[in-house]
């Protein structure tokens, strides 16, 4: 009974898991179409952005909540243990993609009365970084090593984005100084979608711990903090 009860909330996490990225997928692509556009619809925009963020935060506490009782009452093995402590990791990622979104969103006012010549390329980074955290959340509820580490190599195409676009606007305040404000908003949303592309490479880094206990970023094992010694 108590296996079954286990194996129920471990599903329902792995189903919550998946939602959550589906949010913050959504608050991304939205949060770009709110820099163009009229300012009635922007505004409505606007204000999902930000909802959508509150159910994010929501969603947050309700996985943290599973993940919380799957450790205290069921005792999980080391394999299950993982697992749960990359969820517990990887929403702490997926709360902060909702809030760049929302980062965006407030910066929306100032960028729809710019031309759309600037914000060329932010729409095409803004696609990649929702395939990564799409394809990052697939992964961990596949469990899927390949589409993890496929994940974190992508990254190199997020921050490649990021590079051109700072180079126009470089380009752009060159030939225009009186355009050096627009430019910096436009490198500030830039920079939120390179912080997502960032935070959806942790994720996947945290399925590959959960995989194989082991992460990308320094090639060691993970040990929670009350198991570590040597330090203070």
């Amino acid at each position: 009974m108590m296996r079954e009860r286990y194996h129920r909330q471990l599903k329902q996490m792995y189903s919550l898991m998946a939602e959550m990225g589906g949010l913050c997928q959504d608050a991304i692509g939205v949060s770009v179409r709110t820099l163009s556009g009229d300012e009635e619809s922007a505004r409505k925009l606007e204000e999902h952005v930000f909802a959508v963020d509150g159910e994010i935060d929501e969603m947050e506490r309700e996985i943290e909540t599973i993940c919380t009782k799957l450790l205290l009452q069921q005792q999980p093995v080391a394999r299950e243990l993982r697992r749960i402590t990359a969820a517990l990791k990887m929403i702490t990622d997926l709360e902060r993609i909702g809030d760049q979104a929302s980062d965006i969103a407030e910066l929306a006012s100032f960028l729809r009365t710019y031309e759309d010549e600037g914000k060329t390329h932010l729409a095409q980074m803004a696609d990649e970084t929702i395939r990564m955290v799409r394809e990052s959340v697939e992964a961990f509820v596949r469990l899927d090593l390949d589409l993890a580490r496929s994940v974190i190599a992508y990254d190199d195409v997020v921050d490649g984005w990021f590079h051109r676009i700072k180079g126009d606007l470089i380009d752009r305040i060159a030939r225009d100084s009186s355009r050096g404000e627009e430019c910096l908003d436009i490198l500030m949303v830039a920079k939120y979608l390179e912080r997502i592309g960032d935070h959806a490479t942790n994720l996947a880094e945290w399925v590959e711990y959960a995989i194989t206990g082991q992460r990308s970023k320094n090639g060691e094992p993970y040990v929670p903090e009350g198991e570590r010694t040597g330090g203070i």
